[in-house]
């Protein structure tokens, strides 16, 4: 690795130690081959989200992030530490494009204030926020098994929704809602009211259980896969897994309220995790393999098991859906500089 290479990498390194110390510190169990793209490939996705999660203006952000991303797969990446190791990381490792486009699919859906009407809306939605990520990790692998990918799909949707389910009022306060309409229309919710007013309500509280629920699903299927990955990088994914099921575990023992309180795990109970998941790597590979790992990936992260499994160059430009995103995102962006309101 050259000196410049070097130094956007140390960018990299630093940017994911002070902004996911989840995953900063399951990284440090990966193998190097592995840990260095994959501190790329984080902290490429990890400041896409905060650019357009920290900014008022989400329609220009989204839509900036859509031109680093064209220029990252034309080889031409911005004058920027995370876009040139990013665009590194695609090259050496023939990324699929359908992968980032369906992570910045997922943040032009934040910033044009989607909301999901069903918890399959919400697996799609994380699936491109969360397991579209997971999927490119794979890929600096060299794991392009359709099962294997599946289940890492399947990761990836839990932990998105374990962090929904942390946030829920964090999110309200903010004025924005993940968890499904339909269920709070059951439970005779109004959702404007709820955001106007977050408070804690055994309704809310009701629905952050059952979003645990499904990612505690989600998470067993998960684990089917880990055997299929390289042995060196199982303790640092087994890591990831508890770290965020953990998050689930504080909201169960705080009565699932997360509207007036925060879920935190201490520093102790992740150095447990780290320890448990340096084990279970171990162990897992005298374990037959289960039956599980051969499931059909959930229908709302298909697409990703369908473009990561194919070793082709990555190639072709935005889905007809982005391109809707879009044009709906430019003419919100026209009609605030031309100073109207949003719409």
């Amino acid at each position: 690795m050259n000196a410049a290479a070097a130094a956007d990498l140390a960018h990299c390194r630093d940017a994911i130690r002070t902004g996911s110390h989840s995953f900063h510190a399951a990284s440090r169990l990966l193998p190097a081959r592995v840990r260095d793209p994959a501190l790329a490939l984080y902290a490429f996705c990890r400041l896409a989200d905060d650019a357009v999660d920290e900014v008022l203006d989400k329609a220009t952000a989204v839509l900036r992030l859509r031109d680093r991303l064209d220029a990252v797969f034309a080889g031409r990446p911005f004058d920027a530490p995370a876009d040139r190791a990013f665009a590194r990381v695609v090259e050496a490792h023939a990324m699929p494009r359908a992968l980032p486009e369906a992570l910045l699919e997922g943040l032009a859906w934040d910033a044009a204030g989607h909301r999901y009407a069903t918890l399959s809306d919400l697996r799609g939605y994380s699936a491109r926020v969360a397991s579209a990520v997971g999927a490119m990790m794979c890929v600096l692998m060299g794991v392009r098994d359709r099962d294997t990918l599946a289940r890492a799909c399947d990761l990836g949707v839990a932990m998105q929704l374990t962090n929904i389910a942390r946030d829920v009022g964090e999110d309200a306060r903010a004025g924005r809602l993940y968890l499904p309409t339909d269920w709070m229309a059951r439970d005779g919710m109004d959702v404007d009211a709820f955001l106007a007013a977050p408070g804690p309500d055994p309704r809310v509280a009701a629905q952050v259980r059952d979003l645990l629920g499904e990612a505690r699903r989600l998470y067993d299927r998960s684990e089917a896969g880990v055997g299929a990955l390289p042995v060196a990088a199982r303790p640092g994914i087994l890591a990831a897994r508890h770290a965020y099921a953990g998050i689930g575990g504080v909201l169960r023992r705080q009565g699932h309220d997360s509207v007036s309180r925060r879920a935190i795990t201490s520093r102790n109970a992740k150095l447990g995790w780290l320890a448990l998941s340096l084990a279970q790597s171990v162990w897992i590979t005298a374990m037959p393999r289960s039956p599980i790992l051969h499931a059909a990936p959930l229908a709302e992260t298909a697409f990703l098991v369908d473009a990561a499994s194919d070793p082709r160059p990555a190639r072709g430009g935005w889905g007809e859906g982005l391109i809707a995103v879009f044009a709906t995102l430019e003419a919100r962006d026209r009609t605030v500089d031309g100073g109207g309101a949003a719409v």
